[in-house]
């Protein structure tokens, strides 16, 4: 039987949902850094964790310059 990756149970049919190459429960399936539960393919991966696209994943893993608008989008050295 295939296995969640974050509660590590078993994932049956009905309530299954295949993101990052893995089933997954639809509750289990969250942003590692804010929680949010989401959906299939709206999210990115880093480490084979899932985060939203915006703004954890941009803001964390992308391009430095990159965010949300306003001071915050640049990064001063």
């Amino acid at each position: 039987m295939l296995k969640c990756p974050k509660c590590n149970k078993e994932v049956y049919f009905p309530k299954r949902v295949t993101s990052l190459g893995k089933n997954w429960h639809r509750p289990c399936l969250k942003c590692e850094k804010y929680g949010k539960t989401l959906t299939s393919g709206g999210h990115a991966k880093h480490e084979g964790k899932p985060y939203c696209n915006h703004p954890c994943y941009s803001a964390m893993f992308g391009p430095k310059a990159f965010g949300r608008g306003g001071a915050e989008s640049h990064t001063f050295k």
